[in-house]
């Protein structure tokens, strides 16, 4: 099951599935709300189960006649849900934007299917809630983002007390060399030009910032048990080291393989067989060059709020999380320029009080207020 099949993790992940036909069927795909785009996806992988999100691209796909006779048609929050429990599906990979897929996600675990995560904010949202249900079901969660991945794969066989730290690398994006007296200029346009990888325009963005990488960390924490101050990052502009793990005695793993996510997706779903992939490996008789730099917090503010709403633990994640999405989406319509976007999200932590929830919904309520606080707050950017 694919929830999120027409974005950049979707369609790498159709690659891979396309390329190991004896091994993967996709029983069912979701999207938000490109039901052309999805319409042929379905057709392509003779796919029979399939959802939108949007409810008017919903009634638009179910009125268009695009879908073959007899797919079943969902839509909203609770066609999601509902593909998510599909009984056909052994793994859920969640790789819609944002929050939206938290509700499967976690339908997904109660059913008992093995989740592959791609959307990071679910667990800067609700680790809480997603790791204690996957504990109490039994279920295996995969991390599918490539830096996640990467540290499962270095730490397989590891015993958790051997784990000094991880680090996660981050390109730095598109501004990474950029003077810092140039930010003020940038553009929407500017800022979804990623120098590494293919990847959507919230993400793209959300790298140049590194709100990313501290999404990350906080993911992370969460996925891997880790203390707060276990969890660091570098910059490392190849994108070819996806992370490094040190451990006790000193020594360090790294991962390494060309900067697409090919590579985490099939690990992720294939685990633990290891097929030829989609892309060409590395080549290590041709000359390249592995560099490293301390971030700079000063330059990514956003980076060091994460790090804080670690320590703070709570609900500060969610309120950071929230806040960036509604600042990031502010700037790509051009309603606040690019440096407003660490303001908002510093303005919005501190406005709303942090405490430690006792259930679901509670996040999602302080989740909900953190949005009005920071679109409240965009006029005055």
């Amino acid at each position: 099951m694919l929830l999120g099949a027409t974005g950049s993790i979707g369609e790498n992940t159709l690659r891979v599935i396309a390329a190991h036909p004896d091994k993967l069927e996709l029983v069912g795909v979701a999207a938000r709300s490109n039901w052309e785009k999805l319409a042929g996806i379905a057709r392509d992988f003779g796919v029979r189960h399939v959802g939108l999100y949007d409810e008017n691209a919903y009634l638009a796909a179910r009125n268009s006649g695009a879908f073959a006779s007899g797919t079943m048609l969902v839509g909203g929050l609770s066609g999601l849900i509902e593909l998510a429990q599909l009984p056909e599906a052994d793994i859920v990979l969640v790789a819609v934007v944002g929050t939206t897929g938290l509700e499967p996600a976690l339908a997904a675990i109660s059913a008992g299917k093995c989740l592959a995560l791609a959307s990071k904010e679910i667990l800067v949202l609700a680790g809480k809630f997603v790791m204690q249900a996957a504990r109490e079901r039994g279920v295996r969660l995969l991390p599918v983002d490539s830096e996640h991945n990467a540290v499962f794969q270095c730490l397989e066989g590891h015993p958790a007390a051997g784990i000094a730290r991880i680090v996660l690398t981050a390109s730095g994006g598109a501004f990474r060399d950029w003077p810092a007296e140039k930010l003020s200029s940038v553009t929407p346009a500017d800022a979804v030009k990623h120098p590494n990888w293919a990847m959507g325009p919230k993400i793209t963005v959300d790298s140049s910032t590194l709100a990313n990488k501290g999404l990350e960390l906080i993911e992370a924490q969460w996925l891997f048990g880790l203390r707060p101050e276990q969890c660091t990052a570098v910059l490392h502009p190849q994108s070819i080291v996806h992370c490094l793990v040190e451990f006790t005695d000193g020594a360090m793993l790294a991962q390494l393989c060309p900067p697409s996510m090919t590579f985490p997706i099939q690990h992720a779903l294939l685990h633990p067989s290891r097929p030829p992939g989609v892309e060409t490996p590395l080549d290590l008789t041709r000359l390249f060059s592995l560099e490293f730099r301390p971030v700079d917090e000063h330059r990514y503010p956003l980076l060091r709020l994460a790090k804080a709403t670690m320590e703070a633990g709570g609900v500060a994640p969610a309120i950071y999380n929230a806040a960036n999405e509604i600042a990031v989406a502010a700037f790509l319509e051009g309603q606040v320029p690019y440096l407003a976007i660490p303001h908002i999200v510093e303005h919005t932590l501190a406005s709303i009080r942090n405490f430690e929830p006792a259930e679901l919904a509670g996040v999602l309520a302080t989740d909900a207020r953190a949005r009005q606080v920071a679109r409240a707050f965009l006029s005055r950017c």
